[in-house]
């Protein structure tokens, strides 16, 4: 069984990343939880563990110019499924965290919070989230100004008011609107 989960959904600049995760069956681990309640450092510490104790883990990454021609749940539902396709050997079942299923002719069950339920999907989303973080650090030394380190593409007050000031990057989804703090403007208008 294969627990799949993404990272970077939300934020105004770089990929949305999935991970697929196949543990031994039986397999448990009480420090794997939600990437989104760990510290990095853990996340960064559970990911080795992950890569070494999973049978098989898959990567799938889908860049801010799928995002912006096919939309953020497509794109999602993509690297979703080339993470499960990149798994050294196929599933015999997959567990989707969220509502959506993968366009893929494997047995599959989504479960709402799925990365709370699942010690494979928590894995995944573990996964997700450090490769998403490390692709950001990447673009960070390409585009320091934006500050990805510390933002990681999310739309910080930091990150808006650089956007205003010097547009957009490569990285960042033009197809993503967002309203503006600033009360005499509702919304951003990107270029």
């Amino acid at each position: 069984m294969a627990g799949v989960d993404e990272a970077g959904r939300g934020p105004l600049a770089g990929p949305v990343v999935a991970a697929a995760v196949i543990f031994p069956p039986s397999y448990r681990n009480p420090d794997i939880n939600d990437s989104k309640v760990l510290t990095a450092h853990k996340r960064e510490r559970l990911c080795g563990v992950i890569e070494r104790e999973a049978l098989a883990v898959g990567i799938g990454v889908a860049e801010a110019d799928v995002i912006d021609r096919i939309n953020i749940l497509q794109a999602t539902l993509k690297a979703m499924r080339d993470a499960v396709l990149e798994l050294s050997f196929p599933p015999d079942f997959i567990l989707l965290d969220g509502l959506n299923r993968v366009a893929l002719e494997i047995p599959q069950k989504t479960l709402v919070k799925g990365d709370a339920r699942s010690v494979s999907i928590a894995a995944a989303s573990i996964v997700a989230k450090v490769t998403r973080d490390r692709i950001m650090e990447m673009y960070h030394r390409q585009f320091p100004q934006y500050n990805f380190l510390k933002n990681k593409g999310y739309g910080t007050a930091e990150h808006r008011r650089i956007l205003k000031e010097s547009g957009m990057c490569k990285i960042h989804r033009r197809s993503f609107r967002l309203k503006d703090t600033d009360s005499r403007q509702t919304s951003l208008e990107w270029p």
